[in-house]
Parts: structure tokens; sequence; C-alpha cells
């Protein structure tokens, strides 16, 4: 099984540190296109929440996170809508 199969948990993405840890686990965390919607915007708030924080743990990367969580928060709110 590579890295990338192994599955992942919200608990593990709570331990997040850094935006590359973010963007190498959220993604294995997205339900499939055909999942409820509901699910894929619940997956993007929390995905929001994630890189929010990430904003203020990874210095370095304080403004591309908080891109990301806007991001994520927007397509929450898009889905919310439809």
């Amino acid at each position: 099984m590579t890295v990338a199969e192994q599955k992942v948990t919200w608990a593990q993405i709570a331990q997040i540190q850094s935006l590359s840890e973010a963007h190498d686990l959220l993604p294995r965390m997205m339900p499939r296109k055909n999942d409820d919607p509901a699910a894929l915007r619940r997956f993007h708030e929390k995905s929001a929440a994630v890189y929010q924080r990430v904003a203020e743990i990874d210095r370095g990367h304080h403004h591309e996170a908080l891109y990301w969580a806007e991001r994520e928060a927007r397509l929450a709110r898009e889905l919310g809508e439809s």
C-alpha cells in the first residue's frame, strides 16, 4: 500500500502542522463526486477550518493557507446554495 492509499482520519488531520501536510492529507478525505452533496459541503467546511488553523501555525505559508481557507469556505457556501 502506498502512502497515498493509506486511510486518513479527521483526528490525524487535526494534528496537521504545515500547509504541505494539509495538501497531502485533505484530498484523501474528500468524498466521491457522486456522494451526498451535504457530505461534500461538510468536507469543504472542515477543510477551510484546517487551512485557517494552518495559516496560524505555518507562518511561512500564512497567506497561501488563508487563500486555501477562503477557497474551501467558498466551495462550501456554493454547495449550500444549490
